[in-house]
């Protein structure tokens, strides 16, 4: 007969600085213990010293008063997971936010484990079809990846994320929202989003909203991870949007004020490096004997003024496998996604692309830059344009169109490649803009009724052979006619 014991203390709440507890009496404490003040209230204890506890409030049913009970047990800081959670709102808790009454847990998991080490991780080789033309082609990312997102405000951040959420239907990847200080009319068009386009069969959010206490806002990417891990485990692939871990470091510089802690540059704590490192490692892809499954982060982070050079931006880059800018001076010139090409750049991820893909889409970075270059000079220019540069901006203002792209219309690999072939084969030369429009949104349509055997193949193979040439020439130069067909009729 086996015998658990469960060793308690008892202290004594000494003072309350807004989410911060100083509790008297615990001689053995640690950090990331939970205490409990009863009646449902909990914390978390982040710093001690040999008189008194620092604890972290997470949960308050009641209101806490001085010289109320504490009560410490050895229990870790654990979250539940498991398949229930699919298709629901949780909090940075584990606990249901949408009504939808009581999840059933598998399991209990830590909050803040260890990064899986690196003999347990292999390189990437999964490609993660976000959906999106412009990263497909020239920043694509692996699955596994961590891919930063920088943006002004009000740029089309979230965007990058909803969308890589929508193209997964129908795939084998779980996907995460985590909306961290979100306010609430955000995050319910997200909500709203999801359930319009079918995504809560694949997909959960944790949320900890601007409502929430720092506490929470602190805890919930964890949490987001912790759950994602459980998915990991069984080999399966996650993706996580963080939107956004400048929300997440305000909460913990809060936190850390209240504690005392003295602030460094832009008064973020020191620390705030390791917190987000910690988190961010998380992220990998496991080998065949860890399950071989995966998680892909992508974390977003608000700036000012384009500015990178900021603390908390300026960590992230160091530590993530590259960065997705955006710029609000394309965002007003309605180019959209606004990214700026110059300064974005994915480390790993062309090891992971389409074969396809990669071979059409090869030069269009060179080419679109040196398009915006020569827009720039033409606009100085007082003279006449040559038939050289009227030719060169013709293609550019083609291939600014091929990149730009609406909210909430992810495009599928095969069709991109269809999009990137008839660009590179100069078969768009004679299109206007607006038939390039046209000619984007019919293609998959069109293929699917003419030729769907081009897409089978496409997906099978994923590069480019005489077979698919041959059928991508056909379908290309049919719907290009059916586009001048109506053109004529139109006229």
């Amino acid at each position: 007969m086996s015998i658990k014991l469960q060793y308690t203390e008892v202290g004594i709440v000494k003072a309350i600085r807004g989410c911060i507890i100083i509790a008297t009496g615990f001689s053995n404490c640690i950090n990331g213990q939970l205490i409990r003040f009863g009646y449902g209230t909990i914390g978390m204890v982040v710093g001690f010293n040999e008189n008194e506890a620092q604890i972290l409030l997470l949960k308050e049913n009641e209101k806490i008063r001085t010289g109320d009970q504490a009560i410490a047990t050895v229990e870790p800081l654990v979250t539940p997971v498991g398949d229930k959670f699919i298709g629901r709102i949780v909090n940075a808790l584990g606990e249901p936010l949408d009504g939808l009454g009581p999840i059933v847990a598998d399991k209990m998991y830590p909050i803040f484990p260890d990064a899986p080490p690196i003999l347990d991780r292999q390189p990437l080789s999964k490609t993660m079809e976000t959906g999106i033309k412009v990263l497909d082609a020239m920043i694509p990312i692996g699955r596994g990846q961590r891919e930063l997102i920088l943006g002004d405000k009000m740029t089309g951040k979230t965007t990058f994320v909803t969308d890589t959420i929508l193209n997964q239907k129908g795939g084998d990847v779980v996907c995460i929202y985590c909306a961290i200080g979100k306010a609430r009319s955000s995050l319910a068009k997200v909500v709203q989003l999801f359930k319009d386009r079918g995504c809560w069969d694949y997909s959960l959010i944790v949320s900890a909203s601007a409502s929430a206490t720092p506490g929470q806002q602190y805890l919930a990417p964890y949490v987001a991870c912790s759950i994602a891990e459980f998915f990991m485990h069984r080999g399966q692939d996650v993706f996580i949007g963080f939107d956004d871990f400048t929300k997440h470091a305000w909460a913990y510089r809060e936190i850390s004020l209240l504690l005392g802690r003295p602030p460094g540059r832009d008064s973020y704590p020191g620390d705030i490096f390791y917190l987000h490192s910690k988190m961010i490692e998380r992220a990998c892809y496991l080998n065949k004997d860890q399950g071989g499954g995966s998680i892909t982060f992508f974390p977003i982070v608000e700036i000012l003024e384009g500015d990178l050079t900021a603390f908390v931006p300026s960590n992230l880059v160091s530590m993530t496998d590259g960065q997705i800018l955006l710029s609000s001076q394309l965002f007003g010139e309605g180019q959209k996604p606004a990214l700026d090409l110059g300064l974005s750049v994915s480390r790993v991820g062309s090891k992971v692309q389409w074969h396809a893909i990669k071979t059409l889409s090869g030069p269009l970075r060179l080419e679109y830059l040196q398009y915006r270059e020569l827009l720039r000079i033409s606009k100085l220019k007082t003279s006449g344009q040559s038939d050289d540069m009227k030719q060169k901006l013709r293609r550019g203002a083609i291939l600014t169109e091929i990149l730009r792209q609406d909210k909430d219309t992810p495009v599928c690999q095969e069709v991109q490649v269809m999009i990137f072939y008839a660009f590179n084969r100069k078969m768009m030369n004679d299109l206007t803009v607006e038939h390039v429009k046209l000619f984007q949104e019919k293609a998959f349509e069109y293929t699917k009724n003419k030729k769907p055997e081009l897409f089978t193949l496409l997906r099978e193979r994923r590069k480019l052979d005489p077979e698919i040439e041959k059928l991508l020439d056909e379908t290309i130069k049919g719907l290009i006619s059916e586009l001048g067909g109506a053109k004529e009729n139109a006229a």
